[in-house]
């Protein structure tokens, strides 16, 4: 270790007598008080093991000997369109040509017509017919009926027609 040397008073830095007079008169009684809070948060286990791990990991790429690598042969296998595929292609291709050689101008002039045909007079009535008979359904005022009796008219057999009934059977 070398010996440190203190700089003499020539090669120390010059400082402006504003800034020493106000050094100088600098008073500590005039600052605030104020806590300090230490915040030196250690890491966790797992980021320390997760740390360990990444190093280990870039270590061993750093220190991977190839020679303990084996010779392997690399076969590639090119399987060939069949004829179906070719044909399918060949089909797509020229249809895309056509489509982008196409020349609008060639196209013949056609007027349209438009057909919407209406029903006739009894399909129309037959629809009106099945409206009203809705109408009057929804519509329907039940206030309107009037109260009705009912009368059962089942006549009862008299205790004569039940004793002959009895001796017959």
């Amino acid at each position: 270790m070398s010996n440190v040397v203190s700089p003499s008073l020539k090669d120390l830095p010059k400082v402006s007598m504003d800034l020493k007079s106000e050094l100088e008169g600098f008073k500590q009684d005039g600052m605030k008080k104020a806590e300090t809070f230490i915040k030196n948060v250690l890491p966790s286990a797992e980021d320390v093991r997760q740390e360990r791990q990444h190093s280990d990991l870039i270590h061993g790429v750093e220190t991977f000997e190839t020679n303990k690598l084996k010779h392997a042969d690399t076969k590639e296998k090119i399987i060939l369109p069949n004829a179906i595929d070719v044909a399918a292609e060949k089909t797509q291709q020229t249809l895309i040509a056509g489509i982008e050689k196409f020349d609008p101008t060639k196209l013949k002039h056609t007027e349209t017509n438009e057909k919407n045909p209406l029903p006739d007079k009894t399909a129309i009535e037959q629809e009106k017919g099945k409206q009203q008979f809705i109408s009057g359904i929804e519509n329907f005022d039940p206030t309107k009926l009037k109260h009705a009796e009912t009368t059962e008219k089942n006549v009862l057999p008299t205790k004569e027609t039940i004793d002959a009934e009895k001796v017959a059977a």
